[in-house]
């Protein structure tokens, strides 16, 4: 059976709204959450990036049972990866073992903000491996010293560490991003229902660990409502990973995106209230292999009707995939 998670979409929402989101998904019965970390959002229409961190932390404190995870954080431009390790330790001491920190290879929509140029995306994949074993040396204790490729680390300790090593996914899109999850990763992280990246990754060493899927829908009693809403804050989200991870700025998805028509959104996300279309949404992820699936939902401020609607009909539709 698929876990069903919910997403604090750091893009759409203010800092205390995604904490009373979470809060709110909790009580309606989702398996898990996952954060995105932003420093822009893609669009100006959603209007916000705070820092996700902060707002884990305060998530950590303010549930008691739903698992956190970052989806994703890129350790290797805007953060170093000892100051990643640190973080994501810290996190899972104030999340009492609830947290998983996702990893990927960043969007220079974000990363692009300390100045330091945006490598090619093979290099932004050797800096992700090279920052996930520097963390997960870090995890174990000790002092650490790395002289690497990509990265410095210099007499490196982290004090405060939760009993068991924190979690570490990483997101995947292609053959050379499986190899590497498959390797060194204890879970693999997907936004698209593709068979061939869940095999690529147990081929490489990932069977039998979780996979994590993500899904933007749109719920509203007014299906029309629901259209346009995605289209305004999510026409970004058909330019496909080797457009999205390169464009510098709000401004430059606005113009890329703008001949996406509402329709060309409402073939890919599922819009209004009908159950059924949300669950055949959701069936690609199962039939792929994926465990557990997270859904976005369209509008910081159409949050809670989204979760009364699911606690009472979309949650118990899914149950059955």
């Amino acid at each position: 059976m698929v876990q069903i998670g919910y997403t604090m979409m750091t893009e759409q929402a203010g800092p205390r709204e995604l904490v009373e989101h979470v809060v709110a998904a909790e009580r309606a019965g989702f398996d898990l959450s996952v954060t995105s970390d932003h420093y822009f959002p893609w669009l100006a229409e959603q209007g916000h990036a705070p820092y996700a961190w902060s707002v884990l932390g305060a998530a950590a404190q303010a549930t008691s049972t739903i698992p956190l995870m970052t989806y994703v954080t890129c350790p290797t431009t805007r953060y170093h990866p000892a100051v990643v390790a640190q973080k994501a330790a810290t996190t899972q001491l104030l999340a009492e073992g609830r947290f998983r920190l996702g990893l990927g290879s960043g969007e220079n929509l974000n990363e692009h903000v300390v100045g330091g140029g945006w490598p090619a995306a093979h290099v932004r994949l050797e800096m992700l491996e090279e920052a996930v074993e520097i963390i997960r040396a870090l995890f174990e204790g000790g002092n650490v010293n790395h002289h690497g490729t990509h990265f410095d680390v210099e007499n490196a300790r982290l004090f405060d560490l939760p009993d068991e090593p924190t979690p570490i996914g990483v997101a995947v899109s292609g053959e050379r991003s499986c190899a590497l999850a498959g390797r060194l990763a204890d879970l693999v992280i997907a936004t698209e229902p593709k068979a061939e990246l869940i095999e690529s990754f147990d081929r490489h060493g990932g069977s039998g660990k979780p996979r994590v899927g993500q899904l933007p829908v749109c719920f509203d009693t007014d299906k029309d409502a629901a259209v346009t809403r995605a289209h305004e804050q999510f026409r970004w989200s058909l330019g496909g990973w080797p457009v999205n991870s390169e464009l510098p700025g709000p401004a430059a998805f606005d113009t890329a995106t703008r001949f996406v028509r509402p329709e060309d959104v409402a073939k890919n996300v599922p819009c209004g209230d009908d159950v059924d279309a949300f669950v055949e949404a959701v069936r690609p992820y199962a039939e792929a292999g994926f465990t557990e699936v997270a859904l976005v939902q369209i509008g910081g401020d159409h949050q809670f009707p989204f979760l009364d609607w699911a606690e009472k009909k979309l949650l118990p539709a899914l149950k059955d995939l």
